[in-house]
């Protein structure tokens, strides 16, 4: 009877316990606490596992890093109310730990109370139930243990969120200082915006205004130009002015054509007023009188003459002045103008028995056409490459079966067969460059070249533009090297090549 009237003292008194009134905020969270039964056999304590769940400090740590990771992308008003709302959770996370902390507190009672009645049930019962209540002590001071652990725990959380509030408060004071600059930035900008565009609008009322004052006299100005422009097209009729335009491209035409035959005549004159002088068969130059061709001296009124008893020079005369420049080495019936040649007038001395008979061009060579461009273009580079024909060696006639190629670079000149280097030579005063001057078909399309005093070459190109535009650029590059290339008892010419 003692026994039993000890249990149901004891279940009375669990039972007073857990039902009165400042042991019922643990029920709030149960999950986290041992839940009591009654068994048959007395006090069964048993501890429930509770369902696992994310604790504090991981929760704000996330939310916190979810924050870093957005701001990059959101604006300054979204990121203050980020922050705002980031701070309001800091805040209600550690009101939660206020109130979990004020739950141990309690919890601590409840199990201080639970220890003290099972240590007065432990002296008043023994047997199997004496064992029993030694059992739930046992595990009433594991659950003091943790429940002490867990105060720790919250203690530390309550910590850090505390920091991350701080922290969250202070962002959002600069995030809101932040808004409230570029706000005034942003007023600032449409005043200026604004005076902007009312300063424009006053330019342009001020130049409608003016366009409306002049508009009325241009208008006036223009109508009296229409009128005149219609009386000066009445007294022009179209059909009068196309004839006056016909009747200008006959008089420019007949003038050319007087001028031709006026320039003939002077010619004609010319050879024959030598011809009275010196009593000698009249002489003349064939050919067009520009680079690239060949003069030949011919005898009018079919008299012959043998070319091979006469004594034939040819001079280069300046346009300005009667002074005279003999070219080396031209004693042939024919002769192949060069770069030289261009602007001056070129006049041929036949001597037959002591007399004298002179051909003599009718105006200046003319250049090429295209030559200069050509040659500029080829100056650019650094060396040009021209394939030749070896004719003749130191005066000594070549057979013409072999190609060559002649390099012409900045700073000296290389003939050369495949690898094999026939001449190469650097710019020097020893140097002569010049066309051809011993008659011959190929003479427009030869040059002699010296490259040293005991070594010339007579050289033939493909055509007579290669053979010219050879000769401008190697003297181009030699004159930039201060050197000047003629040929054989030439001067030095007064101006340069064009």
């Amino acid at each position: 009877m003692t026994r039993s009237s000890t249990i149901d003292f004891g279940r009375r008194k669990q039972s007073e316990l857990f039902g009165s009134g400042p042991l019922r905020p643990a029920n709030i969270i149960r999950n986290k606490f041992p839940t009591y039964k009654n068994g048959s056999n007395g006090i069964v304590i048993k501890l429930v596992d509770a369902p696992e769940m994310p604790s504090l400090k991981e929760a704000v740590a996330k939310e916190t890093t979810d924050l870093l990771d957005r701001c990059q992308r959101l604006s300054v008003r979204e990121l203050t109310m980020k922050f705002e709302k980031g701070f309001n959770t800091a805040t209600l996370l550690s009101n939660e730990a206020k109130w979990r902390h004020a739950a141990l507190l309690e919890r601590d009672i409840l199990l201080k109370n639970l220890k003290s009645v099972l240590e007065s049930l432990r002296g008043r019962v023994g047997g199997k139930n004496k064992d029993e209540i030694e059992e739930s002590l046992s595990m009433v001071d594991i659950l003091a243990v943790e429940l002490s652990k867990r105060e720790d725990e919250l203690l530390q959380q309550k910590t850090e969120i505390t920091k991350i509030a701080a922290t969250l408060k202070l962002a959002s004071k600069d995030a809101k200082r932040i808004v409230d600059e570029e706000r005034a930035n942003a007023r600032l900008e449409i005043e200026s915006a604004k005076a902007a565009v009312h300063k424009i609008q006053l330019a342009l009322k001020e130049q409608e205004n003016f366009y409306q004052r002049t508009g009325k006299q241009d208008v006036d100005e223009l109508k009296e130009e229409v009128q005149e422009a219609r009386r000066v097209k009445m007294l022009h009729c179209p059909s009068k002015a196309m004839d006056i335009e016909n009747e200008i491209q006959v008089l420019r035409d007949q003038l050319s054509e007087k001028s031709s035959t006026s320039l003939h005549l002077l010619k004609e004159l010319e050879l024959h007023r030598s011809y009275e002088e010196n009593a000698m068969p009249l002489c003349e130059l064939k050919g067009l009188e520009t680079l690239g061709s060949m003069l030949r001296i011919v005898v009018q009124d079919c008299a012959h003459v043998d070319f091979s008893n006469c004594s034939i020079q040819w001079f280069r005369i300046q346009p300005e002045g009667s002074n005279q420049e003999i070219i080396s080495g031209a004693t042939k019936p024919v002769y192949a103008p060069e770069p030289h040649d261009v602007g001056r007038y070129i006049q041929a001395e036949i001597k037959f028995g002591g007399q004298i008979s002179i051909a003599k061009t009718a105006g200046p060579i003319d250049p090429a056409p295209g030559l200069v461009d050509y040659v500029e273009a080829l100056v650019r580079n650094p060396e040009t490459d021209y394939n030749v024909v070896i004719l003749q060696v130191n005066g000594i006639a070549q057979a013409a079966d072999s190609l060559h190629v002649l390099c012409i670079g900045r700073l000296r000149m290389r003939l050369a067969k495949e690898k094999a280097v026939v001449a190469k030579e650097f710019y020097s005063s020893s140097m002569q460059l010049c066309g051809v001057r011993g008659g011959g078909d190929a003479a427009p399309q030869a040059i002699f070249w010296q490259p040293r005093k005991d070594l010339s070459f007579v050289l033939a190109f493909e055509t007579t533009r290669e053979r010219n535009s050879a000769l401008m650029l190697a003297r181009r590059f030699a004159i930039d090297c201060n050197i000047i290339l003629t040929g054989p008892g030439d001067k030095t010419p007064a101006h340069s090549e064009t």
